[in-house]
């Protein structure tokens, strides 16, 4: 069961498509998912991979150090693309890239949990998503781009009614990640030895209430305005 970016509708005013910078600004994209985050000065996008058009770049997003030892598929070109393709394949779960002012900067792998390995290691709801993420360019970390991306992610999974939970499983070791996902209104729960992934993971769960009540939409503070939300049909 693939998460359906169009099972809720959007809560935002229609607003005619300008390329100007600001709070309203859009250029024509393929977008599932897309706002405009104050906190960062920036839009963010989420669009479905395309095999062409991101293999290169997915590649070496995942050959970088940063990256490799966490998701170990720094694999050839040729052998990557079967992956990607299977993953493409694969209706357990939906690819995306993340995008800052229409830039790529990052990877998720938005996932139904009771089909997935995960599932085995909580009492998992059938309607719980799971997530993956990367930031891909090094330019891009530390600068709290991250926790924006993935909380504009959460909030487009917790579009599906059904979904009260968002669940992950990353790397224990991994405490950018884990930070973000703190941020994001999310509890960090127990380690255990995920053998489906061959690592110790910590168990994250964000529930919607938590973070509707806390974290969406974001601002910058007293004097900011909502961020807005859109689809692109």
């Amino acid at each position: 069961m693939t998460p359906d970016p169009t099972s809720a509708s959007s809560s935002s005013p229609s607003r005619s498509r300008s390329p100007a910078r600001g709070p309203y600004a859009t250029v024509v994209s393929d977008y599932d998912f897309e706002y405009y985050d104050e906190t960062i000065d920036r839009h963010i996008g989420l669009r479905p991979v395309d095999l062409e058009r991101d293999l290169g770049r997915l590649h070496a997003w995942l050959g970088s150090d940063h990256v490799k030892p966490y998701w170990q598929l720094d694999e050839p070109l040729p052998e990557f693309r079967t992956t990607l393709r299977e993953k493409l394949a694969d209706d357990h779960q939906t690819l995306y890239v993340g995008c800052l002012d229409h830039v790529p900067v990052s990877y998720w792998e938005r996932y139904w949990v009771a089909e997935d390995d995960l599932a085995a290691h909580y009492d998992a709801d059938p309607a719980d998503q799971g997530v993956h993420l990367l930031i891909g360019p090094e330019e891009y970390l530390g600068q709290g781009y991250g926790t924006a991306l993935l909380r504009a992610m959460i909030a487009f999974q917790f579009r599906h009614p059904e979904t009260l939970r968002v669940v992950a499983e990353p790397d224990a070791r991994n405490d950018a990640v884990l930070a973000a996902f703190e941020r994001c209104g999310a509890d960090l729960r127990r380690e255990f030895e995920f053998e489906a992934e061959a690592k110790t993971a910590r168990l994250v769960v964000c529930e919607r209430e938590r973070f509707e009540r806390e974290v969406w939409p974001p601002t910058d503070g007293a004097a900011a305005r909502q961020a807005e939300v859109s689809d692109d049909d």
